[in-house]
């Protein structure tokens, strides 16, 4: 991919106030695949006065207004599919088939989600005399990790453009590159100057300028709890909304009944996605205690189906980020084995035959208890724990203790049963027997997993105000 050394602030690829740039990595070869100029607090600035301003006119938008320039943005982002599929692929190592069959086409759906409800959506209603509406909240800071680029700028921006607010974007300096293709789809769209906006940066010098700034009305961040934290933090004494999509360490409770061999191989498949960078995954798989043998032979046989490699062709896992997630995973997976878990497949180092990238070996745990670390911490990589249940009780008691609350799975034949146990866990988003997410379904955590909902109609209640018209209909 190009340099990007400017941002589009206003309409316009502008230079920074300072250049500065640094190597975008490709986590397949070790090397630079580019630079992406890292922005400042004066570069968040300028972006917001661009956003206010452009807010003067958007926020006053019809309904039918913001539907032509969604519309538009959807025809432009469908011309650029393959180019957004190329840049996801070298900039955070996605195998080509998921890049094409889920990152891309996923930010898609947010955005054809809300053309598809803003329509019916209901911005106002009468109560008794009065006048009740919900206004766009003004002006949004968004601060995007590199896991899913295009899933997590699109379920951000959609809902935002549907209510009538501005932006600023600061994607991942991991993952610059499909961003930067967004700014030129929304360029192309004729979204009006200074609706969206983009500054490229780091956390320190951008997100937290975004975080703190008085003229930035509300913050929606996905990343670690721990950055999520001290977003809010940054964020309170501007007491601006902040929403927040953090980590996770899903519960996987298979039921034991004849699919159990199906369920154990779908939950390990489902976690080896992305290389397991997501953080919904189903990291924690629970099981009868009778059956964890079971579960052991059942990994070897599907770890053959687990190819890892480069991504540019049809593996099932390419490399995780960087050089410091593949050190940090590598470092949990030593120390759950140090406290004695066994890894039944994978284990620490690369793959046989991976010198250069920052491949890491599909890895299921046994032996593992829910207070060691690697059942607690988020360790975002192709790492699964198993760890076995004696009831149903106890497998819920085990899934809900954990710090974190963003999904669970539950699998097995007896559906009333199923549907029994998704609705004790203690989660935003439960899996039955499979089920998949879906752009129409609300998305988001409970405990430290964040607050807020993104997905569907139920983000666009994140971006307005309800403002009461006392007397009204007198």
């Amino acid at each position: 991919m190009p340099d990007i050394t400017k941002f589009y602030i206003d309409g316009q690829w502008v230079d920074p106030v300072e250049l500065d740039l640094i190597d975008v990595i490709n986590p397949a070869t070790e090397k630079a695949a580019g630079q992406v100029a890292i922005g400042s607090a004066a570069d968040v600035d300028a972006a917001v006065d661009a956003a206010r301003r452009a807010f003067e006119t958007w926020g006053q938008t019809t309904v039918e207004e913001r539907l032509d320039v969604l519309n538009r943005v959807i025809a432009e982002y469908q011309n650029r599919m393959g180019d957004l599929a190329a840049a996801v692929t070298e900039e955070m190592g996605s195998p080509v088939g998921l890049a094409n069959a889920a990152q891309v086409p996923i930010g898609l759906g947010h955005l054809m989600t809300a053309a598809a409800q803003l329509p019916g959506f209901s911005f106002s209603e009468d109560r008794n005399g009065h006048r009740i509406v919900k206004e766009p909240i003004g002006v949004c800071g968004f601060i995007t990790p590199w896991n899913w680029p295009l899933n997590q700028v699109m379920c951000k921006v959609a809902p935002a453009l549907a209510t009538g607010c501005t932006m600023v974007l600061k994607p991942s300096e991991l993952a610059p590159f499909s961003a930067a293709i967004v700014a030129e789809i929304f360029d192309a769209a004729g979204v009006p100057a200074g609706v969206f906006n983009l500054v490229n940066g780091d956390g320190p010098g951008v997100g937290a300028a975004l975080a703190a700034h008085p003229d930035i009305d509300m913050v929606s961040f996905t990343g670690s709890t721990r950055a999520g934290i001290e977003v809010a933090k940054t964020a309170a004494p501007t007491v601006k909304r902040v929403a927040q999509e953090l980590g996770g360490k899903s519960p996987n409770i298979i039921l034991d009944d004849e699919d159990f061999a199906k369920n154990v191989a779908g939950g390990i498949a489902a976690m080896m996605m992305n290389s397991g960078q997501s953080c919904n995954a189903p990291s924690r798989m629970l099981v009868p205690s009778s059956r964890l043998d079971e579960v052991a032979e059942i990994a070897k046989s599907v770890e053959p189906n687990l190819t890892v490699g480069d991504p540019t062709t049809s593996v099932q896992l390419g490399p995780v980020v960087s050089e410091a997630q593949f050190d940090k995973i590598q470092g949990l997976i030593e120390r759950a084995i140090a406290d004695g878990a066994t890894p039944v497949i994978g284990g620490p180092g690369r793959p046989e035959g991976l010198e250069t990238g920052y491949y890491v070996k599909p890895t299921v745990f046994t032996n593992v208890t829910n207070d060691m670390e690697i059942a607690r911490t988020e360790v975002f990589g192709p790492v699964l724990v198993v760890i076995g249940y004696d009831s149903i009780d106890e497998a819920i008691k085990i899934a809900n203790d954990t710090e974190y609350g963003l999904a669970g799975y539950v699998s097995g034949k007896d559906i009333d049963e199923v549907r029994r146990i998704g609705s004790r866990i203690r989660a935003g988003s439960i899996g039955l027997n499979g089920a998949t997410v879906d752009p129409v379904a609300p998305f988001g955590g409970y405990k430290k997993s964040g607050n807020g909902r993104e997905w569907s109609d139920y983000a666009f209640d994140e971006y307005l105000e309800v403002k009461s018209l006392l007397g009204y209909g007198a």
